[in-house]
């Protein structure tokens, strides 16, 4: 069975790879194929195939419900309902809409923003809107959270913002399937009202019903740093506490009430407070796999069947995959999978059963281990800290406020008074764990950071996993902890003196650049701020800087004040040792002892040459036109950074500065805004490849049809973030400036 079901996975996991799926001719010869598999019983073939034809069947309807490109920009009149807990930020709130009227072909499921909106939103209502929509579009880094892959798995097939003209209208809420959302949205205010002052609302929140979008970035980052992220949300964890201690409870009743069939009402009522509790956490990846192995579990002991864990394990996997192919594609899947296998296999088939204590410090060391390949690989850092942060943390709350969080919310509706009793104890141990992961956090080399890795390595240490922790007495075990090392000292490639790499970052309508040489990282922008939880220093440049395992920025070029160059500063400089800030706004950035960029600064870092071009201090009007200028040249070629200047500089660029505008690559100014990019500055500057920051389907409209023509007009090549996600230029020895788009490096059928 277990094979077979790997089979089966497999084959989903062959159909994520690929850049676009299967013509119609391949469904009929992959049909054929699993026939002749079943007749031969070449099962685990056959599994293969199946597996290969359900992800390909998922994929293509998934696929067919998407905004047609036609339809992008047009304003659309819709009904639907609010689904899901919206989400409030700064300046709007954003909310899943399942569309059940439509004049256009819409998807049925879109994610809407409202900005500024006069009337709350919430779960389970009715509107009828205009709404003005654009396919599944998202950023792509390296390193990055990829935005479009995770729309496609959450089946949302448009997004788009709600028009205040005509203004919508909320309408009479219908009794439908999602209404569990209502009740999660009523829970969601309750606790709003009760907790309004406490600091810890978003973590009980998380505890409570599964919402995790009020842990603020410093909670956030003391759960990454001791290895605790898997406990601030209903997990498997926690759904198998509470049904375990339903049906240890109600056994107890069935028993001493002399009810037939103990077990079995025992049984049936761990699963119903199962399925309850994951509804609460809207059946996320973990609860589904939870609940699934759950009902198994209890299914076989109704039956009075002998079911091993690791096929109850395989079994859950199946039912989670056969209901969703694409959760191969969620980190969190892995993960949930992985960490019960570990548990499994180092705990089960042992001789004696240890004290308590010792399996409990057990399972949080071998899970530590276990996962450590998969973290590494994903996310570039390994909690050193975790084993022993989990060992305070979980019995805290996993036995105690997982009980309370449940006994307190079951309470709502009958005692709020005694509610708010039990939320405030709540309250009061988080304060007291949180100190205590605090100060852990701050431990000095408490977590370890590598490099990207590649894919090959994975297996490779998994399976010295599995041979680290083997039953004492198998010879050299040690070799397990050897086959994990490639993980822990990989280092990138770096660029060889002379020579020097530059990112430009898919940061949206904005602007985001690091360049490496040797043994130096400038970053030159960091992006735009959208909210106070939200901006592209902390989402895209601080996880590239990881991503490439470059752990501090020499110099920090901040072009000018507009918020889409200067937006994601404090996130940067707070999570990367900044040694210098340069730039042409200072007294916007005084906390930081920035030095005021002007015309002929000048240094040399691994013989590539970096140089201020403009601004001359006073010589330009308004903030666009004063932008940091900077020319870096390697050995085998150029680079000019423009920030936003306009035509002003550029003319005083050529009177001042025209020999310097020759360059191989060129960030085209002001996002391919029409005021920029003269004929003859780009004529002085003769570019091969024109690269452009522009966000997609941007309000602008850049790059500008006026700017793009000269470009085709002068036979320069350019590309476009927007359209090719991420680009990376290598200025190297081989006499060609290599550029490279993650958006076709990294092709998926989705994309």
């Amino acid at each position: 069975m277990l094979f077979s079901i790997l089979s089966l996975v497999a084959g989903i996991i062959v159909v994520q790879q690929l850049p676009v799926l299967p013509e119609n001719y391949w469904i009929v010869v992959l049909l054929i194929l699993a026939t002749c598999f079943t007749l031969f019983r070449l099962w685990r073939l056959m599994f293969f195939t199946i597996g290969l034809l359900w992800a390909i069947g998922f994929a293509s309807i998934r696929l067919a419900d998407r905004l047609p490109v036609d339809m992008e920009g047009q304003h659309l009149l819709i009904e639907g309902q609010v689904t899901g807990l919206p989400q409030y930020d700064d300046r709007r709130v954003r909310f899943d809409f399942l569309v059940s009227k439509s004049l256009s072909q819409v998807p049925g499921k879109i994610r809407l923003s409202w900005y500024f909106p006069k009337q709350q939103i919430k779960a389970g209502q009715n509107w009828q809107m205009t709404v003005k929509l654009k396919k599944p579009h998202g950023r792509i880094n390296p390193g990055g959270f990829d935005y479009e892959r995770w729309l496609f798995t959450e089946n949302i097939g448009a997004t788009g913002y709600v028009r205040t003209n005509p203004p919508p209208v909320l309408q009479r809420t219908k009794v439908t399937g999602q209404d569990f959302t209502v009740i999660r949205q009523t829970i969601s205010d309750q606790l709003t009202l009760l907790l309004e002052h406490s600091d810890n609302i978003g973590i009980i929140k998380a505890l409570t019903i599964g919402d995790r979008h009020e842990i603020t970035d410093k909670q956030w980052d003391v759960f990454r740093r001791t290895g605790t992220v898997h406990l601030v949300a209903i997990s498997g964890l926690h759904i198998g506490l509470i049904s375990g201690l339903v049906y240890f409870l109600m056994l107890k009743i069935a028993v001493k009430t002399s009810i037939n069939s103990p077990q079995k009402i025992a049984a049936v009522s761990a699963v119903i407070v199962a399925v309850f509790y994951s509804a609460l956490a809207g059946f996320s990846l973990p609860t589904q796999r939870s609940l699934i192995m759950l009902i198994i579990a209890m299914s076989a002991m109704v039956l009075q069947r002998n079911i091993s864990t690791i096929n109850i394990l395989a079994l859950a996997m199946l039912g989670v995959l056969i209901y969703d192919p694409f959760a191969v594609l969620s980190v969190g899947f892995w993960l949930s999978f992985l960490a019960v296998a570990v548990i499994v296999y180092s705990l089960g088939g042992r001789l004696g059963k240890p004290p308590y204590w010792l399996s409990a410090t057990k399972i949080h060391c071998v899970t530590a281990i276990g996962l450590s390949p998969l973290l590494l690989f994903y996310f570039q850092n390994l909690s050193i800290i975790a084993p022993a942060a989990n060992f305070i943390a979980v019995p805290i709350v996993s036995l105690l406020l997982v009980p309370l969080c449940f006994i307190a919310v079951l309470s709502l509706s009958i005692s709020p008074d005694f509610a708010m009793l039990v939320y405030q104890l709540i309250d009061k141990i988080l304060q007291s764990l949180w100190y205590v992961l605090s100060v852990m956090a701050e431990t000095p080399y408490s977590v370890i950071t590598t490099t990207s890795n590649a894919f090959y390595l994975v297996p490779l240490a998994l399976l010295g996993v599995f041979i680290l922790l083997s039953p004492i007495g198998i010879p050299a075990r040690w070799l397990g902890g050897v086959m994990l090392l490639p993980l822990l000292f990989t280092q990138q490639d770096k660029p060889a003196v002379g020579e020097a790499t530059m990112a430009l970052l898919d940061v949206g309508q904005g602007l985001a650049i690091v360049i490496q040489t040797t043994n130096h990282t400038l970053v030159f922008d960091t992006g735009a701020k959208y909210s106070e939880h939200y901006n592209m220093g902390s989402s895209v440049v601080i996880p590239y800087l990881q991503y490439k395992g470059l752990q501090s920025i020499d110099t920090l070029i901040v072009s000018h004040g507009d918020n889409d160059h200067i937006g994601g500063v404090k996130s940067v400089v707070e999570q990367s040792k900044v040694q210098t800030v340069l730039t042409s706004v200072p007294k916007l950035l005084m906390q930081y002892q920035p030095v005021q960029c002007k015309r002929g600064q000048r240094w040399d870092w691994d013989q590539v040459v970096f140089e201020i071009i403009s601004p001359a201090l006073g010589e330009m009007k308004g903030e666009n036109n004063n932008s940091c200028v900077l020319k870096v040249t390697a050995k085998h070629g150029s680079v000019l950074l423009t920030g936003d200047i306009e035509k002003e500089a550029e003319l005083g660029l050529l009177e001042h500065e025209r020999l310097k505008l020759k360059s191989d690559v060129l960030i085209a100014a002001h996002h391919g805004s029409k005021t920029s990019s003269t004929m003859s500055f780009l004529i002085q500057a003769d570019p091969d490849m024109i690269l452009i920051p522009a966000g997609y389907k941007n309000r602008y409209s850049f790059p500008h049809d006026e700017v793009i023509n000269r470009y085709n007009k002068l036979n320069k090549k350019w590309m476009n973030t927007a359209v090719d996600g991420a680009i990376i230029v290598n200025l190297n020895n081989n006499g060609v400036i290599e550029v490279d788009s993650m958006r076709i490096k990294n092709k998926r059928y989705w994309n």
